[in-house]
């Protein structure tokens, strides 16, 4: 049997050691570290210059066009996932006993989102239907409010028109974490914009922040294990919250920490634009616009029976009640000194609501058996076969 010679690549492979052939090239790192230097830029630039949420709202919109412009945004996902843990350990340290004893004046509250989320989504649905001529099943998932995961997912299972809900449900919530941190403040109804908890005076114990950090990503973890929604944000949050709420723990991150997973998180959501282009975007434009313009009237219109018949703040309840996604509201909540606690109580529950909705309406859009030039035709354009 002749042997075959090696070449020099495989000859350098065989040499090299075997953790750092592991390791990827320095030149696939490159689009990481271009993402989070311009999310960065961003984020610093929108907060400098006094843009309410700036941190949240200048990564995102930033990473977003430098994306549209055909940059290769991307963000590693082990780092995306330490950011969701320590943005939910920061959520928790603003719980106090006082705020655990507020829960109990929410049920109103809620029973009122889960009217306003139903009503979102029959609105929107309707309104990517009649103007936009969608197909049921795409105008359902485009208009679903959050839960874009899942929606993207039941889209390819289904056949919906996967591009044109993506970019709807992305441009939707780039719209509402720009603008309502920018109406509110016009308004007068928020301040701030740099991600800051409030520190014990004598400062944070290092022993405190090892029990918070090991508890807080315990329960994300367990979260996780249990497929719990948002699993690392909430339970990272609940261990945060637990801790603090009942006095145990007082440490703090520190704020230089949570600014920056805040705009990593902004970069992460900005990426989604990521091969899409600009004509792309152009296409869906209106339906993106038109859709997002409908789902905050309705939410519009129950933030004020809230805030009539109810002792919240307005800040507070138009940020439960936007149809964004919950970790980014979570996020705007923390950056604009609202009540996180309340604001992800709320986003939970129509998250919860909108997912088994969303999925038992869409599987049975299905099961009615629609001609085949209806069940996959693209909003507006021909069958997915052409």
């Amino acid at each position: 049997m002749r042997r075959r010679h090696l070449t020099a690549r495989e000859a350098r492979a065989i040499d090299r050691p075997p953790m750092l052939a592991s390791l990827p090239p320095a030149k696939a790192l490159f689009p990481y570290a271009e993402t989070l230097l311009i999310a960065a830029a961003g984020g610093i630039t929108f907060a400098a210059i006094g843009f309410p949420a700036g941190l949240i709202s200048g990564s995102m919109l930033v990473t977003a066009a430098a994306a549209l412009m055909g940059r290769p945004m991307k963000v590693p996902v082990p780092l995306a996932r330490v950011c969701f843990v320590l943005i939910g350990i920061l959520l928790g340290a603003v719980v106090t006993p006082e705020t655990l004893r507020g829960i109990v004046t929410w049920p109103l509250s809620v029973a009122l989102l889960v009217v306003s989320a139903a009503c979102m989504l029959i609105a929107t649905t309707s309104y990517l239907r009649i103007v936009h001529r969608w197909d049921p099943l795409s105008a359902l998932l485009g208009a679903s409010p959050g839960s874009m995961a899942q929606v993207i997912a039941l889209s390819a299972e289904l056949g919906g028109n996967v591009r044109g809900i993506a970019i709807v449900q992305t441009m939707r919530v780039l719209v509402v974490t720009i603008g309502l941190p920018a109406g509110l403040a016009t308004f007068g109804l928020v301040a701030g914009s740099v991600i800051a908890v409030r520190e014990p005076a004598a400062g944070s114990s290092l022993a405190e922040l090892a029990v918070l950090v090991v508890v807080s990503t315990a329960l994300a973890v367990a979260m996780v294990r249990i497929k719990f929604p948002g699993g690392l944000l909430f339970g990272s949050m609940a261990g945060s919250a637990i801790l603090h709420g009942t006095g145990l723990v007082h440490a703090v991150l520190p704020w230089w920490l949570g600014s920056a997973a805040v705009v990593v998180m902004g970069g992460l959501v900005g990426s989604r634009f990521a091969n899409t282009s600009p004509r792309m975007v152009l296409e869906y434009f209106w339906a993106a616009l038109g859709s997002t313009v409908v789902a905050i009237a309705v939410a519009s219109c129950f933030v004020l029976i809230v805030t009539s018949l109810l002792p919240f703040r307005t800040a507070d309840v138009v940020i439960a009640f936007a149809p964004g996604a919950q970790d980014t509201m979570m996020v705007l909540a923390l950056a604009l000194q609202l009540d996180p606690v309340y604001v992800g109580a709320h986003h939970l529950m129509r998250y919860l609501v909108v997912t088994f909705s969303v999925a038992l309406a869409a599987r049975r859009m299905m099961r009615r058996k629609l001609k085949p030039h209806e069940r996959w035709q693209r909003p507006g354009q021909g069958t997915f076969d052409d």
